[in-house]
């Protein structure tokens, strides 16, 4: 049986579970069927792990696989889930529900990164190699910011503490608000066919690589890089991660499939924006780490070793976290 085959015969299946999820939609834990629909809820949900699984193994297509993913998602939050408070439902969402979205959308991420980190790479190298021409990507005046920022002055002093001074609850309001932005506009562009995205991650890329090559052929390497080396494994993944989101939306618009638009931009785009809200949560905790852990006077070699270690830490919590569920 090939996969046309194979769908026509089972989507009925599909759409008599579905029209079950809606008549007793609601809060967790208000599932309240009939004793005649109990048997038909558990059968069917079971059918639709089983043809999931089928889809997974075959490569069937992302947009059929999320599509009974949300249905198998939605079914065992009815017919098993205790009504939970609401800190620990955003505990569970973002140990097992976002990382394991993340995978399963994982293709959008990598086109994302692509788009973010390749253009930051060649702007930093190409500024940090010729220096005059980061006037083209950064003004005069924010050149000599930076120069202020990461130059040589008292040792205790870091550089945020010049631009923020001691106020690192400031400085922690600051990054949310700024770093939280930058996500919402790769995300919300995406609206724009993706166009949008992909122009956002493009010019970010090329401003921060800029930014850095350009700190770093001035002799700021050490101090520039052991206060962007920890906060930057949150930051700039959870970027790349709302761009994705964002283009998970434009393929929405330009390949509905089978469903209209509209339709193909509510079902997908619920899925974006549960993603994009995780990237929010990874930002939030890079901007803590940037006001209070990368400004601080601990040494230089410390700051590296976590660094590393939270960089390993993003990775392992996006590819592993919530597999055994």
């Amino acid at each position: 049986m090939n996969k046309r085959q194979w769908i026509q015969t089972r989507r009925p299946h599909w759409t008599q579970f579905e029209k079950l999820l809606q008549m007793h939609s609601g809060r967790t834990g208000s599932f309240k069927p009939k004793a005649n629909e109990i048997s038909t809820f558990s059968r069917l949900l079971r059918e639709l792990s089983n043809d999931l699984s089928i889809v997974r193994t075959r490569s069937w297509g992302i947009e059929i696989e999320s599509y009974l993913n949300h249905l198998v998602g939605q079914g065992h939050t009815q017919f098993y889930s205790a009504p939970p408070g609401h800190l620990a439902l955003f505990v569970e969402y973002l140990s097992v529900g976002f990382p394991q979205l993340f995978r399963a959308n994982v293709g959008y991420f990598v086109v994302a990164a692509i788009l973010f980190f390749l253009p930051g790479a060649v702007s930093w190298a190409v500024i940090q190699n010729n220096p005059s021409l980061a006037g083209r990507i950064i003004s005069s005046q924010v050149q000599d910011q930076f120069d202020t920022m990461y130059g040589e002055s008292d040792e205790n002093e870091s550089p945020t503490q010049r631009g923020f001074g001691e106020d690192r609850a400031v400085m922690a309001g600051f990054y949310v608000q700024h770093n939280v932005g930058i996500a919402l506009d790769c995300f919300a562009r995406g609206v724009l066919l993706g166009v949008g995205t992909a122009y956002t991650l493009l010019f970010n890329g090329i401003s921060i690589g800029a930014v850095g090559g350009y700190i770093v052929s001035q002799g700021h390497s050490e101090r520039f890089l052991s206060f962007v080396v920890s906060h930057g494994s949150f930051e700039l993944t959870a970027i790349a991660v709302a761009g994705g989101a964002g283009l998970m939306l434009g393929n929405a618009l330009l390949h509905p499939g089978q469903r209209t638009r509209f339709e193909a931009l509510r079902v997908r785009g619920l899925e974006a924006v549960q993603i994009a809200c995780g990237a929010a949560a990874m930002l939030v905790v890079a901007a803590f780490i940037e006001a209070f852990w990368s400004p601080s006077g601990v040494p230089v070699a410390l700051k590296y070793i976590v660094g590393t270690m939270l960089w390993a830490l993003v990775f392992l919590y996006l590819s592993m976290s919530g597999r055994n569920k």
